[in-house]
C-alpha cells in the first residue's frame, strides 16, 4: 500500500522584537513570493503566505519526511538573507528565534486563506502580541507568558 499524507500547517512568526519592518507593500509581496519559493525547493507547498509590518503568516504542506523545526528553520534563514541581500547596508534584517505552528484541517484552510489575506484589516484593531496570545490559547497550547516574546 502506499503512503498517503495532508498535513498543513499555520505557521506565525514575527520579526525580531517585533519590529515594524516590512512596511513597504513591494518589499513585503517580495518576502511572501520568496518564502513560496523556499517552500517549494523544500517539496512543501504554500496555500498561502502573508502578514503585517512585523510578522508572517503562512498556510503550507509540508511533508512528512521534513520536520516541522527543519522546514521553519529554512523559510526563516532564507528570507532573512534574501532580505538583507536586497537592502545591502541597510539595517540588518532577522526573524524572531521561535514560532507557532498549528495544525489545519484541510475543510479550515479557506478560512485560514482569508484570515492571512485580512491582515492588514484585521491589524488594524488587534495588535500582533494579542492575536498570538489568542492563537495560542485558540489551539490549547501552554506557554510561558515570560518567554513567549524572547
Amino acid at each position: 500500500m502506499s503512503t498517503h499524507q495532508q498535513l498543513l500547517y499555520h505557521i506565525v512568526f514575527s520579526v525580531k522584537d517585533r519590529r515594524p519592518l516590512l512596511q513597504d507593500d513591494a518589499l513585503r509581496d517580495q518576502v511572501w513570493s520568496y518564502m513560496a519559493g523556499i517552500a517549494k525547493n523544500l517539496e512543501g507547498f504554500a496555500i498561502k503566505i502573508g502578514g503585517f509590518y512585523d510578522h508572517a503568516h503562512v498556510l503550507v504542506r509540508i511533508p512528512a519526511k521534513v520536520a516541522v523545526a527543519d522546514f521553519v528553520g529554512a523559510l526563516k534563514s532564507n528570507s532573512s538573507r534574501q532580505v538583507n541581500d536586497a537592502r545591502a547596508g541597510k539595517l540588518k534584517f532577522h526573524w524572531q528565534d521561535g514560532y507557532g505552528a498549528f495544525t489545519v484541517s484541510p475543510s479550515q484552510a479557506d478560512r485560514v486563506v482569508r484570515y492571512i489575506q485580512n491582515q492588514l484589516t484585521h491589524h488594524a484593531k488587534q495588535t500582533f502580541q494579542d492575536e498570538y496570545l489568542t492563537l495560542l490559547a485558540k489551539h490549547e497550547i501552554e506557554f510561558d507568558p515570560a518567554r513567549v516574546w524572547e
